[in-house]
């Protein structure tokens, strides 16, 4: 019997910073009990994430295999491996993305046979379904791990199990069927990810592939999603675990370097941050990001650039669209919006040590888009949200933060941002 030192995990995320993040904490929870773990994703990727991989490797943890990502043989530019990178690009581009990732099926193949050992397991992403097939050519052992909530991945089995999605509109407000609590939405709210014209047979493969899986993992804890797990594991008849938070591997150490390292690098230095935060009183900042992929308007920025500034209340705003777009560079520069707050408030241009932050004592809410990845950090460390929505699994997010554990407050979102009319853009 092969010893614990001796065992070999794959891990295989999705090509999205949301996914490879606590993928990284998955590849760290796993090797700090002795099995080696690889993450198998692609170039660009891995250089990206190279900050917080490595700084697992100093502790011994996981390492890296990156395959050549075939985007050009679909179509893509050279370099576009991920989907925050997709953000600008006609929707068909999408598809292409697609069919280039269940391409990387014939890499991953390739570099699990020059192993000396077959792994004992391979951790695939749910959105990661083309690992299936390779997994049963080569007799390993295959587990699906959900990054999005347990409320949105049984909302959405709910729904298709009762036909919900073949009878409604996009915006005619139902109560989902054969759910634990009370929850209204529309189909436009609580979609599955490859639930869109173009892709049935990506949707096909996820849904085969979890149902032929050894077993599933969910990113999040019993103590706040127990009721849907344990419903999730009877309508699929599988065997589920909660391996949440793993933001806690990052968190919940009295590390500033960790905490700091958690996600790509920052923009901006993290003692400096600290510094501003050690100067303002205990829960009295207010966090504002979007986190990697949700992309305001330059007038939907400026609407909340004006609602801040009349808040008189002190704020930490991670503005990532002032590294790209001229008009919001022009707002917060050229219009003196920073000029007329900066006694009360910090603007980081870019990514923001987000967990440094909301660990603060200082923080006193945060103002998000509720992706899984933050809306577990703000649980973990006792930060109320203010919701703002934008797409996917993030209006089943906001219901569970507001409805069910009543830790949140609506910003009053009540449709994605694929759906706004040009006129209202800066609404909804």
């Amino acid at each position: 019997m092969a010893t614990s030192s001796e065992l070999h995990f794959v891990l295989v995320p999705l090509a999205a910073q949301g996914h490879i993040i606590p993928m990284v904490d998955v590849a760290r929870l796993i090797a700090a009990r002795g099995p080696r773990v690889t993450i198998v994703t692609t170039p660009v990727n891995a250089a990206r994430n190279r900050a917080t991989v490595d700084g697992a490797r100093t502790a011994g943890l996981p390492s890296t295999s990156s395959s050549s990502a075939p985007g050009p043989q679909h179509g893509l530019p050279e370099g576009l491996e991920a989907i925050d990178q997709m953000i600008g690009h006609d929707p068909g581009m999408f598809i292409k993305f697609f069919h280039a990732i269940w391409d990387l099926a014939g890499p991953l193949e390739e570099y699990i046979r020059t192993l000396p050992r077959r792994p004992l397991c391979l951790v695939a992403d749910a959105s990661s379904p083309w690992t299936a097939p390779v997994c049963d050519r080569l007799g390993i052992s295959r587990l699906v791990i959900h990054f999005p909530s347990a409320y949105f991945q049984l909302a959405v089995h709910c729904l298709t199990a009762h036909g919900v999605y073949d009878r409604v509109d996009e915006m005619e407000p139902f109560e989902v069927p054969g759910f634990p609590v009370h929850a209204v939405g529309c189909k436009a709210t609580i979609r599955g990810f490859f639930q869109y014209p173009g892709v049935e047979k990506e949707q096909q493969d996820v849904l085969d592939a979890e149902a032929t899986a050894d077993g599933l993992l969910f990113n999040t804890f019993r103590g706040i999603e127990g009721t849907f797990l344990d419903a999730y594991a009877v309508a699929l008849g599988k065997k589920t675990w909660a391996v949440g938070p793993t933001c806690a591997s990052s968190i919940m150490v009295d590390d500033a370097d960790s905490k700091a390292g958690r996600g790509k690098s920052a923009d901006v230095d993290a003692g400096h941050i600290v510094s501003w935060l050690d100067a303002r009183p205990p829960a009295s900042v207010l966090y504002v990001s979007f986190g990697s992929i949700t992309q305001l308007t330059a007038k939907q920025l400026a609407e909340l650039a004006r609602g801040l500034e009349a808040s008189g209340r002190p704020f930490v705003w991670a503005i990532k669209e002032a590294k790209t777009d001229a008009a919001v560079r022009a707002l917060v520069d050229d219009e003196g919006f920073e000029a007329r707050v900066q006694d009360r408030a910090l603007l980081v241009r870019g990514w923001a040590p987000q967990v440094t932050i909301l660990s603060h004592p200082a923080a006193g809410g945060f103002l998000t888009h509720c992706g899984w990845n933050g809306t577990l950090e703000a649980l973990s460390l006792g930060v109320p949200a203010l919701t703002w929505p934008t797409n996917a699994d993030q209006f089943c997010s906001e219901k569970l933060l507001v409805d069910v554990l009543g830790v949140g407050v609506r910003s009053g979102v009540k449709i994605p941002a694929m759906y706004l009319p040009k006129e209202a853009e800066g609404f909804r």
